[in-house]
């Protein structure tokens, strides 16, 4: 049944302000999950936290910390199975309600085990948030804000970031639990702004096409572009078929999982997107960035000898100049592309680990000479965190999004945000310990990661900049055996093929001048969708 009734949907809200609204509750997703990450950096050196959890070793505080992780990777793992049936909209609402049960829990622990729990019930539900936020946000996008979209959310990942970090920095001068269980209860707010905004915005007209809801979807698009268009709008036509045309050819040819597993994708590339697109979130944890999103108190404190007060200062500092750089990477994301914003800032971020192990290994906070050392090793945090924050915080969340297909497109966005929390889950877990055993030379491990990854991307990594989504579909299937992207000017120039612009315009011409090929917003001859079931 479509949307159109006597009652405007969406409040009669259509265009920019409709899509401004989409944005609204899929970045406050992303804060949601932002705050959740940092917050346990300021609780961890909580001395009430510590006595409340019976003062646990730094393996114990690794395990707190990190199962959180493991429930987030839980997380995607169940949106795989589950999430394509109910939709974009439904499976957000089903991972904020039990985040939010998460929350409470954390909330009121008194033991490490009900903390655990806790956590680990917290990390399903973002999980579950962090694998449909992206794709609702892009299936929702015009093609030429969907990056920009995608990274300003990524840019309000950070707010949260910073927000929790000034909040346990604040409540660090305050005694007792609530020093400790504030911050973590706060995350309820997020919670309560997507449980009003979500239910009344549209449903990914890619996913409501692909289910069979033509019209439906047809006046969603029409509904997102605004501007007066309408379901018979030659754009929108164009837009509707060049869906139908992607979920046609895709499930003539979508395999089963055992396919997938056993090689068996046919000519649409499968395999090799759902590794590329898992491949930038691992990339993105072993850049390093979880070696101090979660414990950069503990880093100041421990690797550069500062006082707790004062490392727990300047991370709060920091978050907000990671938050101020990172708006260079909402101008640079279109106009760079992914790979170059990937390239430039592993780059960036290897020299900074280098020259944070090489300062660490001769700082010494008993001396003058020793503190200045220190004092170098915290400047190139900063300096690491400006490049993680331009180049690296929005991209491997928008590449996963737009390398999949359609029918992938879901799963495959899991599957990359579950590699992203195994592989934190991993860097989480062993950061205490290393920092305690290896000391500066711990920060070497992240420096050759990152010098690796340039290469990597140069070599396998497609552009997908200023593309539809469906265009990344048709570079697989006509370039079968693509795995070097260099001996393919389509698969890395940062401009839209003109070729791809040019079919465009002919199809739009083509329903621009047969109306009498138009009726009720479908075209005559075209495929029903019991021919696609």
């Amino acid at each position: 049944m479509g949307i159109s009734n006597n009652k405007k949907p969406y409040f009669g809200m259509t265009g920019a302000t409709l899509n401004i609204w989409v944005a609204v509750a899929c970045t406050t997703a992303m804060t949601l999950f932002g705050y959740d990450q940092g917050v346990f950096g300021g609780i961890i050196v909580t001395d009430s936290f510590l006595e409340t959890m019976g003062n646990p070793d730094s393996g114990l505080q690794g395990t707190i910390v990190s199962l959180y992780d493991i429930g987030c990777f839980a997380g995607a793992m169940i949106t795989i199975v589950f999430a394509e049936r109910f939709g974009r909209k439904k499976w957000l609402i089903f991972g904020v309600i039990v985040m939010s049960i998460g929350a409470i829990l954390q909330t009121s622990a008194f033991t490490v085990v009900h903390m655990i729990v806790a956590r680990l019930v917290t990390g399903i539900g973002n999980g579950m948030n962090t694998s449909t936020a992206p794709v609702w946000q892009s299936e929702t996008a015009k093609a030429s804000w969907r990056g920009s979209l995608i990274v300003f959310s990524m840019i309000m990942n950070i707010a949260g970031f910073s927000l929790s970090n000034w909040m346990t920095y604040g409540l660090s001068f305050v005694s007792g639990s609530i020093s400790w269980r504030f911050p973590i209860a706060f995350q309820l707010v997020f919670s309560v702004i997507l449980l009003v905004t979500v239910p009344w915005l549209p449903e990914s007209p890619r996913w409501l096409i692909a289910h069979g809801r033509e019209t439906e979807g047809t006046e969603v698009l029409a509904a997102l572009e605004g501007e007066g268009a309408t379901i018979n709008s030659p754009h929108i036509l164009n837009q509707k078929m060049e869906i139908l045309e992607a979920v046609k050819i895709e499930r003539e040819q979508s395999p089963s999982w055992g396919a997938i597993l056993k090689g068996k994708t046919g000519n649409t590339g499968m395999v090799k997107r759902l590794l590329l697109g898992s491949g930038t979130q691992w990339m993105q944890q072993l850049v390093g960035i979880n070696v101090t999103s979660y414990y950069l108190p503990l880093v100041l404190q421990n690797s550069v000898g500062l006082s707790n007060t004062m490392s727990r200062l300047l991370a709060a500092c920091n978050s907000v100049s990671y938050l101020i750089f990172s708006f260079i990477g909402l101008w640079l994301i279109e106009r760079a592309g992914r790979r170059k914003m990937m390239m430039w800032g592993a780059a960036g971020q290897a020299v900074c680990y280098a020259l944070i192990s090489g300062l660490l290994s001769q700082a010494d906070g008993t001396t003058t000479r020793g503190q200045s050392f220190g004092a170098g090793a915290t400047t190139f945090f900063f300096v690491y965190y400006v490049f993680f924050g331009v180049c690296w915080q929005g991209v491997p969340w928008l590449y996963p999004v737009e390398i999949n297909s359609l029918s992938m497109r879901t799963k495959g966005a899991a599957l990359a945000t579950g590699s992203n929390w195994i592989s934190n889950y991993i860097v989480v877990q062993i950061t205490p310990t290393g920092i305690q055993n290896l000391g500066w030379k711990f920060y070497l491990i992240w420096m050759v990661f990152n010098a690796v990854f340039v290469p990597l991307i140069w070599m396998f990594y497609p552009e997908t900049a200023n593309r539809h989504l469906e265009d990344i579909d048709k570079l697989y299937r006509e370039n079968h055996n693509l795995v070097f992207v260099l001996r393919c000017k389509e698969a890395y120039q940062t401009e839209r093929p003109q070729r791809f612009i040019d079919v465009e315009h002919e199809r739009e011409d083509e329903v621009r001048h047969s109306p009498s090929n138009v009726k009720d917003g479908k075209l005559i001859g075209e495929v029903e969708h019991n021919e696609y079931s």
